[in-house]
This record gives C-alpha cells, structure tokens and sequence, in this order.
C-alpha cells in the first residue's frame, strides 16, 4: 500500500463544507472527496465571488500543515476566481479552504492523482448495475476508496455555460449504491471498470468524470467551431430530429451545457464511447467530426486549464461493437471506419495522442437493454412489438453487457499511449502487405503481427473486383489458410482484377469474442477498407499496395 494510502481512512469520515454566504465558494465541479491532478500538471482551482474582491486559497495537509496559499482576484463582471497550484506528488488527504474576507467554504478529502473525463452515450452511460456480472463488481467497490466519482446530469443549453447548472453524483467515494444507483443514470460502468483498471496498474488516486447521454450524435458534443471546421452548418438536426435518436440533437447543445463548464479542470485523459448515434445521422461526416471535435477539445481543455492540461491529450474510444443481427445495413461499418478517420488503426497521421478498443465482437444478442427491431431506435429497454415475422428480423441489442473487456482494451491503450509503456501490445494485427498468386487465384494477406485465428468465417473478407470505382462488386473470399503472420484468400470469381479488400464490414460481424483474426494477447484485428494497387509482378505473383479505401459499396 502507498504510503498517502495509510493516512486516508480517517478523512473518509469528515464532515460536508461549510455553507458558503452569497454567491462566494468553488465551482460545482469542486467537492469534499475530489481527486486533483497531480504533477506535472498544476490543479486548476475555480468559483465564484465579489468582483473586485480577493479570495486566498489554502492547501493543508495533515495536522492542518499549510502547503501553499495562492490569491486570485475576482473578475467582474463574471464574477470568477481563478488560483493554479503548484504542481503536487500524488497522494493525500488534503484540505482545501477558499477565504473571501470574512467568508471560507473548505474542501475536506482531497487528494492527487490523475483525472479522466468520460463522455459519449449510451453505451458509455451504461452502469455498473447494468454489466456481467454486475452484483460482483458493486460489491468490490468497497475495496477502492481512492479511486473518487463525479457525474454531470444531463443538461443541454444553446449557449455556452461557465459552470454546470445540475450535478447528478457529486464527488463521492465509491458504494454499490452510488455505482449503481439505476440504469443509464450514475456511475457509468466503463468509466469506472477503466479507471478502477488504472488504479491498480498504476497504484495512484484516480478521479472520474461522467458527462454522458444517451442517444445523442456527435454534433451535440462540438462547439460551433468544430462543427464550422467540417462544414456542418450550426442548425443541422435541430429542425428535424431523427426517428432512431432518444437525445438532444441540436448542435453544440451538450457542450455547451455539459463540457465547456469543464474546461478549467486539468485532465490526464479522456475516454469516450459515442458513434451508435450517427450510424443514422450524417454518418459519412464523421470522418471529419470525430478528429474535429477530438482536436477541439484538446485546444480548448489546454486554453481552459491555464495549459495544465496537455496539448496532444490522450484521448481514447470505443470502437462500436454491434446493433442488429444480419442486418444488410453498411452503416455501422463505415461509421467503425471513420471512427479512425478512414485509416483503420490509430493513433494516426489525422489522430495522433489517440488509442481504441475494438469491441465488434462483443455483441450481445440477449442484453435486456435496449432490444432491437428493424426501425426502431436507441432507448431503454424497448419491447419487441407484435408477433409478425418482420418485426424479429435482426433482432439484437445495441447495449452489450460486457464493459469488463471494453475497459480492458481502453486500459491497454492508456497505458501505451498516456503512460508511455511502449512494450505493450495494445492494438490488434492490421494488414500490411498483400501478394496476387495470379495462376492459383490466391491472395496472401501480412499482417503486422502474430495471427491467432478462432473462426474460418467465409464472408469475413471481401475483395472489390468491379472495373468501376462505384458500384463496386463485393465478393466474399473465404480464408484457405491462415499462418504465422499471414492469411490466403480463395479470390473464387474475381479472377486477378481486384480494386479492394475489406474485413468484418458488417453491423453485426461475429459471434462473441470469435472474429476470425486475434493476436496472442487476444486483441481482435480491426475491421479494414484497402484499395488494393499493383506495385510490381512476375508471371506468377503480383504485389499489391494497400491503401486507406473508400469504395462502401
């Protein structure tokens, strides 16, 4: 146990703060049981006061020793204070008292680690009550005093907020209450698993921050800036909603009321899981909106925190895992494919700083949550309607169960990309060359690590064989055998004319954890969309350049 561990417990127990007089005190995202981040970054402290007034800050450790003090002004006509610390090791318990003349408002249980925001929809809002084996992991939460939760309701605005109108957990120690207070409301499951995760890899204080809502697209989530940097127009979604959406749809209407009162707060990380959303709403712009919106709010958590929040922060995602059974939709595959920018591994030219989970192949056919029907859209627990036929045609669910693997992957991501720990395979093998036995009719795929293969799945390739860039030809090529680090495909019809190459381009591409292609470690290869180029050729071979593809159909 780390030696600030040993001087917790008895500051479990302090009393609330103070009330504070008027409009004096700390922003809303400030609280007894907080967790801080820890050097090399300086925790940035906020609230509210008399304009022209000064408010001192005091940071007290044990036995009322006195760290520091800083003195902010108060701003008018806002009305703020703002006070960066010295950056501080990690560890605690601290207090924290905020004095404006005769007023203080004091912070009881403190302490520094690393603090990650968590975001997206429903999948990321999730809870702990909702996962496998959920009644295991509310039980254990006991066992993790030091890593401390913070949810934010759900609220949208049109314009943007300097501090959060609703708190729905406010920072709190973990309980199988507070982690499972009900569905799709607080503690979401990911946020927790992963930072849980981090907490014992890493044996630091962890602080977690959900801003989710479920059913919401991306635009909700960007400011007008990132959106205008793709083009969007500022009214797209919020004159006609969209029949699959429970959420605001409006642009910036969350950031506005859920994010931009953040953007004082230094982080360490990010993790979101969003995307389900706008497999129905301008899904071919996610290409751009995802990097916009990640490069924006790295801009604005950087100019927020007073830069004590990096400027390539590490930001980590979900990858969508599955929606409806045989469905013939492309929708969610293309919306996987841009969640990479269209580059199919990450972090990348267009994503650097950034890591992903891949979770195709954790579909949940029979999570209770979220049921699906041809049509119908994201919600909770939605009925199956009538007995005909068609109403059960690709029935699945859209919320797995599973988080416990999701966090996992996330970890792995946060460790290699966040921490540093360049040993660590954290992302699953991707192709990196391809050669044409033009007299067999083979094509031999390299990946760029060991292949371990669970499931000869004869539609999991495809090859492109039309001579028109679209409508292009589809062809299933079923694996012949797989090796070592490479894969032979039967090319069947296609003959030695083939445009592109593509893997696990469909909504629901697997049965559970049994994709075709893992690495050792059991990190599932990532679905892919390549142009396939000559480079170079004998009479019998053919060498293929893959290239970042574009042909959906």
């Amino acid at each position: 146990m780390a030696a600030w561990a040993l001087l917790a417990l008895p500051a479990l127990l302090a009393q609330a703060p103070a009330a504070a007089g008027g409009m004096f005190g700390f922003a809303s995202s400030y609280g007894d049981h907080m967790v801080l981040q820890r050097e090399p970054a300086g925790a940035v402290l906020w609230g509210h006061g008399e304009p022209g007034a000064v408010v001192t800050v005091t940071l007290s450790g044990a036995g009322g020793l006195v760290i520091m003090k800083k003195t902010a002004p108060v701003k008018g006509p806002s009305g703020t204070w703002t006070a960066v610390l010295d950056p501080m090791d990690q560890g605690g318990p601290y207090t924290l008292i905020a004095k404006q003349g005769s007023e203080n408002v004091t912070l009881w249980d403190i302490y520094f680690g690393d603090v990650w925001l968590c975001s997206g929809q429903s999948n990321m809002a999730m809870t702990v009550l909702q996962v496998a084996n959920a009644s295991q992991e509310l039980a254990s939460a006991a066992h993790y005093p030091y890593v401390r939760v913070f949810a934010v309701a759900p609220t949208r605005s049109d314009v943007e907020l300097e501090d959060l109108e609703q708190i729905a957990l406010p920072w709190s120690i973990p309980t199988a209450k507070n982690l499972g207070h009900g569905n799709f409301t607080y503690f979401s499951a990911v946020c927790w698993l992963l930072g849980r995760s981090l907490y014992e890899a890493l044996g630091i204080p962890v602080g977690l921050v959900e801003a989710a809502w479920g059913g919401t697209p991306i635009e909700a989530w960007s400011s007008r800036q990132a959106l205008q940097a793709c083009g969007l127009p500022e009214d797209t979604g919020s004159t006609s909603p969209h029949q699959h959406l429970s959420g605001p749809q409006t642009p910036s209407v969350l950031w506005n009321a859920m994010i931009h009162p953040l953007l004082h707060m230094a982080l360490r990380g990010i993790a979101w899981y969003q995307g389900e959303a706008n497999a129905f709403l301008h899904t071919d712009w996610y290409n751009c909106t995802f990097p916009a919106l990640i490069a924006d709010w790295r801009r604005a958590f950087h100019a927020g925190s007073a830069g004590q929040t990096e400027p390539l922060l590490p930001f980590g995602f979900v990858q969508l895992s599955t929606y409806r059974r045989e469905s013939p939709d492309d929708s969610f595959a293309r919306l996987r494919w841009h969640q990479t920018a269209d580059l199919g591994v990450v972090p990348n030219a267009r994503m650097p700083g950034t890591f992903m989970a891949v979770a195709m192949d954790l579909g949940d056919e029979r999570s209770p949550y979220g049921r699906r029907v041809l049509g119908r859209g994201e919600g909770v627990g939605m009925k199956l309607l009538g007995t005909n036929p068609i109403s059960f045609l690709f029935l699945g669910s859209i919320h797995p169960r599973d988080k416990q693997n999701v966090a996992h992957r996330l970890l792995l991501g946060a460790r290699a990309v966040a921490y540093g720990d360049k040993d660590l395979v954290f992302q699953g093998p991707y192709p990196t060359r391809a050669i044409l036995e033009v007299t067999r009719g083979l094509l031999n795929v390299t990946y760029s690590q060991e292949l371990v293969c669970r499931q000869r799945d004869a539609r999991a390739f495809e090859v492109c064989c039309s001579s028109k860039v679209s409508p292009c030809q589809w062809l299933p090529a079923p694996v012949v055998a797989v090796g070592s680090r490479t894969v032979t495909l039967a090319l069947g019809g296609c003959g030695t004319l083939v445009l592109g190459l593509r893997y696990a381009w469909a909504e629901w591409p697997c049965e559970y954890q049994s994709c075709p292609l893992y690495n050792p470690q059991g990190l599932p290869a990532p679905p892919f969309l390549l142009d396939t180029l000559p480079t170079g050729s004998t009479d019998r071979e053919r060498e293929l350049l893959l290239l970042p593809g574009s042909r959906f159909s």
